[in-house]
């Protein structure tokens, strides 16, 4: 039930963001599910064609606002804001596969070594926060299917959030959290 009414707000946002007619009543969805009125953070990423390439994944970290505002808010900015893509056209609509991730609240890592960071951090459970100055950038969980040892994670990592692939010697603040993922099947 969870599932079907996250992927539904989210498409519905997706649809309304690019001009597509997918009608819902969120006041009546809303009633039904009163767990979307708690706050609450997720990640909506949205993918095209047979081999699932990324074409949008925009979230919140930090639960700042009702569920169903963060999902309706990533929805759109996954389609249309996503600096890495050109804005989804409603000719996309259909062929796009829709995810929708939630997170819990991150939890700082205390490590004094890359090593001990290593023993603490679980691929394919954990996401992580990195945070160095003015530097910072996530993966979620699921990106450990691409890059499955913690070398390469967090050699992306760091670039994603600007840095030297090298970034973890010096020593940047690191967050984990975990997803719950629903994912649409396209």
């Amino acid at each position: 039930m969870k599932k079907e009414v996250l992927i539904k707000l989210a498409r519905a946002s997706i649809a309304e963001a690019v001009g597509v007619d997918y009608a819902i009543d969120l006041a009546e969805m809303i009633k039904q599910n009163g767990w979307l009125k708690e706050k609450g953070a997720c990640f909506v990423t949205l993918s095209i064609g047979e081999r699932r390439q990324l074409r949008g994944c925009i979230g919140s970290i930090v639960a700042h606002r009702p569920l169903y505002e963060d999902l309706i808010g990533n929805a759109k900015a996954a389609a249309l804001n996503d600096p890495r893509f050109l804005p989804l056209g409603a000719d996309e609509f259909d062929q796009i596969a829709v995810e929708v991730s939630l997170l819990t609240p991150p939890k700082e890592v205390e490590y004094s070594s890359i090593t001990e960071l290593k023993s603490i951090i679980r691929a394919g459970i954990d996401g992580v926060i990195l945070k160095y100055g003015a530097h910072q950038a996530t993966y979620l969980p699921q990106v450990w299917e691409q890059l499955p040892d913690f070398e390469s994670f967090f050699k992306n990592l760091c670039m994603k959030a600007g840095m030297n692939t090298e970034c973890l010697s010096l020593h940047p603040q690191i967050f984990t959290y975990q997803a719950e993922e629903y994912s649409e099947a396209h």
